[in-house]
């Protein structure tokens, strides 16, 4: 079988932002009836199945700069600490280039999940509106709103997620004799992704409901704590896996 070459920084930011966008775009209107199930005011209040592309163009603006970031951190990381540590702790190095892909995609994807998730949950109408909004509120500091709790959410997902996705496409290769292809690396992928996701779905409760500022009376939520206590009381640990 034969060796997987290095992936360079240029090829892994292109190849992750084409990826990343066409992605987000296909799967936007699923992501969209997520951030409503998840919404403090509850699904059919927040939008219910009408207007699922609501804040696409926002989506699509931050996401091909956020996957790019990711993928190129992630690779070189991979690269230059796969060089320093014995194969045998290969899953160490996925989880720890991950993280560092995940920390530095989130300073565009944050901004980008505020307006994207406000629009969907139907708090503003307009991209320019949800801009102006956030701005008037907060200032500048609104776009990253959440910020930590991301990334605490994006982090334990890259955890489980590409070791899982590495490991299969190492032992799918190895089966074969040859390197996996595109649609077997999907496969992989949508498996690593789909379980990862189910994991950290409280995680991402909590992050949906910071974004959205308030819950379904109007009060603001005051960190991350605050939050997970009163979506707690709303009904238990079963709404910390809504959606």
């Amino acid at each position: 079988m034969s060796t997987p070459k290095e992936t360079s920084f240029v090829v892994a930011l292109l190849s992750g932002g084409c990826a990343g966008t066409s992605v987000d775009v296909a799967l936007y209107p699923i992501d969209t009836i997520k951030t409503r199930l998840q919404a403090p005011q509850g699904f059919l209040k927040a939008g219910g199945f009408k207007g699922v592309y609501r804040g696409l163009g926002s989506a699509a603006l931050g996401s091909a700069p956020g996957a790019a970031l990711f993928f190129s951190t992630y690779e070189t990381s991979k690269n230059i600490i796969g060089k320093m540590v014995d194969p045998k702790y290969e899953s160490g190095v996925y989880m720890v280039s991950s993280s560092f892909g995940e920390v530095a995609a989130c300073l565009v994807r944050v901004p980008t999940e505020n307006v994207k998730q406000k629009l969907q949950a139907g708090v503003y109408n307009k991209t320019g509106e949800a801009v102006s909004g956030i701005l008037k509120e907060m200032g500048p500091r609104g776009f990253y709103v959440g910020y930590l709790t991301t990334v605490a959410r994006e982090i334990p997902f890259s955890f489980i997620q590409f070791p899982i996705y590495e490991g299969l496409k190492k032992k799918w290769s190895a089966y074969q004799g040859e390197q996996v292809g595109p649609l077997q690396s999907s496969l992989c992928g949508s498996f690593a992704g789909g379980f990862s996701a189910a994991v950290t779905t409280p995680l991402d409760v909590v992050k949906t409901r910071l974004m959205l500022g308030k819950d379904a009376e109007g009060v603001a939520y005051k960190g991350a704590m605050d939050t997970v206590t009163r979506i707690y009381a709303e009904g238990g640990a079963g709404r910390f896996f809504l959606g």
